[in-house]
């Protein structure tokens, strides 16, 4: 699609539609939605007329899980961003990723980050335990009984980068972008974004994109140039899996080298841990037994801000502040997430809870092992292999046919 096509109304129309989606009883959506036809034609006038500039951001606060300053754009800019992202940018810019960069993506997300991440410890202990086995074999060394076994040993190089999207440099960003985007019109409206602001907004749709975009080459050059064989990078949150510490000490080194040109920097709680010890990623805290089992524990922060949560449901759902489908909610969505990981003993007192609070039976679901996305992408896979393997039939010959 090109520029053109971009600003048609029925682009646009379509983009509103899915914009408001979740979002219907905010007063931006509401006003835009009263008059939606006339607005997006009007939309579609301006931006065909190059007049379009982005409204002024709202910004606020976060805290969860961490504080964070967030720039949400006006409802019609959302609208403009989702045609964008949708018809041409999402397409362009996400063709190059590698399969272990999970943030922002269509059949990706953290789950898939989690179900990623627990299939390379794995994959590292079959791998250690193969290679160790063959290895005392070829040496005359005595068999081992499995008890003995001890294959989780190895090294995490754990790594964030420091204020990742407020120190994104825009000439940079702009060089790698110009090679994505063929139509120089839809560059230009990109530009417009780039430089509303320092850095890049944090509730900007097409924010998320350009940041994962902005750390594309470096995701290869892991891989091919580092030939780190587990990775995983969930937008500025990455993690090295190697049995020689001295090979993630070097590693360290030159990503921080190469972290650097890019005018960015790691922060300080980038380390160097055991196996052992697991690693924190995607609000799990995940490691690998000696018998190559591995751990799904829910993070602290994670269980204090639900703990949080339950004590302020007893005082605000009593008083009439908070309705009993909210608090509902709201504990499903996080029972959903927890249920990813070994937290089933944790989830049932939590229901237990909720149910005394709200008064409705609330029951932990089972344990997630994969995400759906997951399960959905080997489903594909297999049709596919399948197609592979079964050859057409020849034509058949009609009677009669000389030969």
């Amino acid at each position: 699609m090109d520029y053109q096509e971009l600003c048609t109304f029925e682009v646009l129309y379509g983009a509103y539609k899915t914009a408001r989606v979740g979002k219907r009883t905010k007063q931006g959506t509401a006003q835009y939605e009263a008059n939606a036809l006339a607005c997006t034609e009007r939309l579609a006038y301006i931006l065909s007329t190059k007049k379009y500039k982005p409204s002024k951001f709202e910004t606020f606060y976060v805290y969860e899980p961490k504080k964070r300053l967030v720039q949400a754009p006006a409802f019609v800019d959302k609208v403009v961003q989702h045609a964008l992202v949708d018809n041409i940018l999402y397409e362009a810019i996400t063709r190059s990723f590698i399969q272990d960069s999970y943030a922002s993506q269509i059949w990706k997300g953290m789950h898939v980050g989690l179900d990623r991440l627990r299939a390379q410890m794995q994959d590292y202990y079959r791998k250690r335990k193969g290679h160790d086995e063959a290895a005392r074999r070829a040496a005359g060394l005595p068999y081992r009984p499995p008890e003995e076994w001890d294959y989780a040993q190895g090294w995490i190089l754990k790594a964030d980068v420091h204020h990742f999207f407020a120190s994104i440099d825009h000439d940079i960003l702009k060089a790698k972008l110009v090679k994505k985007i063929a139509d120089p019109q839809v560059y230009e409206l990109m530009c417009t974004y780039i430089d509303s602001t320092d850095g890049l907004p944090l509730g900007y749709q097409t924010s998320q994109l350009l940041a994962l975009m902005y750390l594309d080459d470096f995701d290869h050059w892991v891989k091919e140039k580092l030939h780190a064989r587990y990775y995983g990078r969930y937008m500025d949150d990455f993690y090295i899996i190697s049995d020689s510490k001295e090979y993630l000490q070097d590693c360290w080194a030159k990503i921080e080298a190469y972290i650097h040109d890019l005018k960015l920097e790691l922060n300080e709680k980038t380390a160097i841990f055991p196996l052992k010890n697991g690693i924190n990623f995607l609000g799990f805290h995940t490691y690998l037994d000696s018998k190559g089992g591995v751990i799904m524990k829910l993070r602290r922060d994670s269980k204090e801000r639900m703990n949080a949560r339950l004590r302020a449901w007893r005082k605000d759902y009593p008083a009439g502040r908070v309705e009993k489908d909210r608090i509902i909610a709201s504990w499903k969505a996080w029972d959903a997430h927890a249920a990813h990981g070994d937290t089933y003993i944790l989830r049932q007192k939590i229901a237990a809870q909720v149910t005394e609070i709200t008064g409705v039976q609330c029951t932990a679901r089972k344990r997630l092992k994969t995400s759906k996305n997951a399960k959905a992408r080997k489903l594909i896979q297999k049709m596919r292999r399948q197609q592979v393997k079964k050859k057409p039939a020849p034509p058949a010959v009609p009677p009669g046919f000389p030969w």
